[in-house]
């Protein structure tokens, strides 16, 4: 897959992650985005990494999928946990 596709495929996945784990983001819909995209990445790097299971170039290959949402989901709460309550401060 080209950088693009991930970046979709990150978009997507970060829209999927905010279905399953729904509330309110500090960061809004572009922190969601961004963290989406980034868990993408890292969700396809651990996956290959640590897992023994190569990228696939093919976009709907259902284990990239699993490991972009789960990367996403993973990040997601990891940025609730560290600046979820900095709204109720101010």
């Amino acid at each position: 897959m080209s950088i693009i596709s991930w970046i979709i495929l990150g978009l997507l996945a970060g829209a999927i992650a905010k279905f399953l784990l729904p509330g309110r983001d500090p960061g809004g819909i572009i922190g969601t985005t961004l963290i989406g995209i980034v868990g993408a990445f890292l969700g396809g790097w651990l996956s290959s990494r640590f897992l023994d299971r190569p990228i696939s170039t093919d976009f709907y290959d259902t284990a990239t999928w699993l490991a972009a949402i789960g990367g996403s989901l993973v990040l997601l709460i990891a940025y609730r946990l560290l600046f979820g309550n900095s709204r109720d401060r101010r």
